[in-house]
């Protein structure tokens, strides 16, 4: 397909949408503060900008804020059960996480959400990062965006257009200076060719072309589509026609007939401050000012002439702020005006309805949206990169990582990639945990689940691990607690203590020194060689004699001491216990002492 075909498709797609294109700049405009320019002749020279609060932009920010936390990224095959998959899969997750941190997605997502809801969809697009060797995700701006879909949804070519001046561009392609800045030679502009070129990049599943329709479509740069997708995924905000709506296209009327109200209702109560006054027929001479005497046989006459406010114009505009707020769907008690305590359900009713619900949607289509795009990021890094080991460092649920892989061999064709805001998404952390903590003591979810599930940033792989070590510890620390505790007990049967405080000693030295506590009491409490055995020269000990094997103990008798000295017993009797026949002793008590 030559560029004529292309700028023939992309011709057809800017038709297609010239109505997308013009709801686009009118709320544009209203939500950068000009609403003068969108609605021209509306307000009065003297007040040229509405005097009322940007309502638009107040609530799409409040629900971008909402919506914009990434959801947590979990390449497929993450299993709980089978932990040979779990790893891999781990590995898959944190290159996908490296992804997201190295695009700064999060902070993107910000705007993305924003324009999801003003504009009605957002494009992310993936290309290379040739000086970073990895893929890079953008969030393009939907304005002069142009997607074209099969009837599978799919995305089949992309467009995106702006405007650059010929100067910028003729920098950045010198070889084509020529053909972007031509030089006149008639007229006093010859020179001033530095005029606003409209630039076009192309994306469909064979190339990538960046032309210049202006310029007979003077194609700048292409390169072929490594990957046999196009990098491109819309989320859409759903509706009945198909068509991309944002959520304030038809509010923008509403907003402009308050902001006229507003200006009508300050000219009446202008009006009403200057009324004219009303004087006596005996009133000769007026004087102004503060502390001014007016004489006359009827005080109470004078007067300014009333020029009252209708009441009507105080009804009509709360019914304009009612007809706002629905249009937008953005309840009142988001503002400070809850009609009830939040304690009580119609005070939660309240404060979260029909706001919570726009959360869950959107974070639902560009959930979808993140991990398509993510799966693009995985195959155009095996392809792209795949023979390259990589060291990455990026953030896997708000956890720090470090990670060496090399894409042929660590992604090797798994590109699907899941999304999860959670069940408990458009709630707040406190009743997200209460839900949460409910479910678990019920046993309906597991912790796993739960940990996934929550609101907050959270390696959950990472964290698990991290549970399993503190709860060893914590049985470690009870046991040579336990240890100590039975010292009088066996001070008291006649048996040696001191091999067992200088070992306790031992873990609390170590400790100071910053070693572990698993390895301070691996090495405190290391057995010492049985009486008997070969020592390291190959020698006899005490105890073999001709190298015959020490007869064992009857069956059910204790295990005797291995120390021939009458030292304490090896570790193995103290925690285990074990008979002479090798059977092991499966008991213990704890045994807590208070000093008198």
């Amino acid at each position: 397909m030559g560029v004529s075909d292309i700028m023939a498709r992309y011709d057809v797609l800017r038709r297609q949408h010239a109505q997308r294109d013009a709801r686009m700049e009118l709320v544009s405009r209203v939500r950068a503060g000009n609403a003068d320019i969108a609605f021209p002749g509306l307000f009065p020279s003297d007040w040229p900008k509405p005097i009322v609060a940007n309502f638009l932009d107040t609530v799409a920010r409040d629900l971008a804020e909402m919506i914009a936390p990434l959801p947590t990224i979990t390449a497929m095959g993450d299993s709980y059960i089978d932990e040979r998959s779990r790893s891999a899969a781990d590995k898959r997750t944190k290159i996908a996480n490296y992804y997201a941190s190295a695009a700064r997605l999060s902070t993107q997502m910000l705007s993305g959400a924003d324009q999801y809801l003003t504009f009605g969809f957002i494009p992310l697009r993936v290309e290379p990062n040739m000086d970073d060797s990895r893929p890079h995700i953008h969030v393009d701006n939907p304005v002069g965006a142009y997607p074209e879909f099969d009837r599978w949804g799919n995305v089949t070519a992309y467009a995106r257009r702006w405007k650059q001046k010929a100067s910028v561009l003729a920098a950045i392609y010198p070889e084509y200076a020529g053909i972007l800045m031509p030089k006149q030679r008639f007229g006093s502009d010859a020179h001033k060719s530095d005029a606003l070129l409209e630039v076009v990049k192309w994306y469909d599943k064979d190339r990538c072309v960046l032309f210049v329709p202006e310029r007979d479509s003077l194609v700048l740069d292409a390169y072929e589509n490594p990957i046999s997708r196009v990098p491109v995924v819309i989320a859409r905000r759903p509706g009945v026609d198909g068509e991309m709506r944002g959520q304030f296209d038809d509010v923008l009327w509403v907003y402009a007939a308050k902001a006229k109200l507003a200006l009508l209702s300050l000219e009446a109560v202008q009006d009403s401050v200057e009324a004219p006054l009303a004087l006596p027929m005996d009133v000769q001479h007026l004087p102004i000012g503060g502390k001014s005497v007016i004489r006359s046989n009827s005080p109470e006459q004078i007067r300014r002439v009333p020029l009252q406010l209708p009441p009507a114009a105080f009804t009509e505009g709360q019914l304009l702020e009612n007809e706002m707020r629905m249009g937008a769907r953005y309840p009142e008690a988001r503002s400070g005006n809850i009609d009830a305590s939040v304690v009580t359900g119609r005070g939660v009713q309240a404060l979260m309805g029909g706001f919570d619900t726009q959360i869950k949607t959107a974070q639902a289509v560009i959930g979808e949206a993140i991990a398509d795009v993510m799966s693009l990021c995985l195959e155009l890094d095996e392809v792209v990169f795949g023979a390259q080991k990589k060291t990455v460092r990026g953030l896997n649920g708000g956890a720090p990582f470090e990670l060496s892989y090399t894409p042929s061999r660590d992604i090797s064709g798994h590109y699907v990639v899941d999304v999860e805001y959670g069940v408990m998404s458009g709630l707040d952390p406190n009743r997200a945990l209460v839900w949460g903590l409910q479910a678990r003591g019920d046993k309906l979810i597991s912790r796993s689940f739960l940990r996934r599930n929550l609101p907050v940033a959270m390696n959950v792989n990472e964290e698990e691990r991290i549970i399993d070590i503190e709860e060893m510890r914590d049985s470690l620390k009870m046991a040579v607690q336990s240890y100590a505790q039975a010292l009088p007990e066996l001070a008291a049967q006649g048996q040696p203590v001191d091999r067992i405080v200088a070992s306790i000693s031992k873990v609390i030295q170590s400790r100071r020194k910053g070693e572990s506590l698993e390895d301070a009491v691996a090495v405190a409490f290391e057995p010492e060689e049985p009486a008997g055995a070969e020592g390291p020269s190959g020698e006899e000990q005490p105890g073999m004699e001709d190298g015959a094997p020490v007869e064992s103990a009857p069956p059910g008798s204790p295990m005797p001491s291995l120390d021939a000295g009458g030292g304490p017993p090896a570790m193995q009797q103290l925690l285990a216990g074990l008979t002479g026949s090798g059977k092991p002793v499966l008991a213990g008590r704890v045994v807590r002492q208070i000093p008198a």
